[in-house]
């Protein structure tokens, strides 16, 4: 049984400012991204990874690199695994996208969902599925690593898991992280792990809750050891207003 491993690329300052980069050229790794390939080739460093496939797009080379060269082997690049063709829509900050039409279908309705003037994910479902199953073929009781974008690993794992490509959004795929799949010669699919990207985290809303609330309580705390401080009270803390008027706790 081949063993595949589906790694999403580091970040880059496109997608840190929720920009569509799409296939655009010489989008580089940030410093984060670079922390991040580095982070994913050293939790493979102790497989035997026989060969290293990418995305021949900029941004997925530089992560293969730092896979590759752990492993001591070379990049092959593969263009089936090249990120999604989005069109007129490349380029664009996803908050502008977002109030598009388009855009509902994309995230509830991607079987029917295409670019304009791009592709339609259903196609890039295939040729994604098409590009596994060959080179599975060329490695059918080894150990491969596949270097993609996100969109496309989502794809791939939806059609693994037997599910339909309308709820593959419900699938997270973070950068640097690696997804495993084994697949039988004779048919048979195991998905082995989804979105390891090391440590667990709590979600990005209870992070930035965490922030504030220490935030705040730096600044309490700074009030209470001022000369005749006393502690602040927060919007309904002490006052019974939350409980008093039924409003909900805030979410934790």
């Amino acid at each position: 049984m081949g063993t595949i491993i589906l790694v999403r690329h580091g970040e880059n300052d496109w997608s840190k400012a929720n920009k569509l980069a799409g296939r655009i050229p010489d989008i580089h790794l940030n410093e984060t991204g670079h922390q991040q390939a580095h982070a994913v080739a050293q939790r493979l460093a102790a497989l035997p990874v026989k060969a290293v496939y990418s995305s021949p797009i900029t941004r997925c080379l530089e992560t293969a690199a730092y896979i590759a060269d752990t492993h001591g082997l070379t990049i092959q690049q593969v263009v089936a695994l090249a990120e999604v063709d989005y069109g007129e829509w490349e380029g664009q900050k996803i908050k502008k996208l977002a109030k598009q039409p388009l855009w509902r279908a994309v995230q509830f309705f991607p079987s029917r969902a295409q670019f304009p003037k791009g592709e339609a994910l259903r196609d890039v479902q295939l040729r994604t599925v098409q590009a596994i199953e060959e080179i599975a073929g060329r490695h059918e009781r080894e150990v491969v690593v596949i270097v993609s974008h996100a969109d496309l690993i989502r794809l791939a794992l939806a059609h693994y898991l037997g599910i339909h490509i309308d709820t593959f959004q419900r699938i997270v795929i973070s950068p640097g992280s690696a997804s495993i799949i084994a697949l039988h010669p004779e048919g048979m699919v195991r998905v082995l792990r989804m979105n390891d990207d090391g440590p667990l985290r709590p979600p990005p809303e209870r992070e930035k809750k965490d922030k504030k609330d220490k935030k705040r309580s730096k600044k309490q705390k700074k009030h209470e050891d001022a000369p005749g401080g006393e502690p602040e009270a927060t919007p309904g803390e002490n006052t019974g207003i939350a409980r008093a008027t039924g409003a909900p706790d805030e979410e934790e």
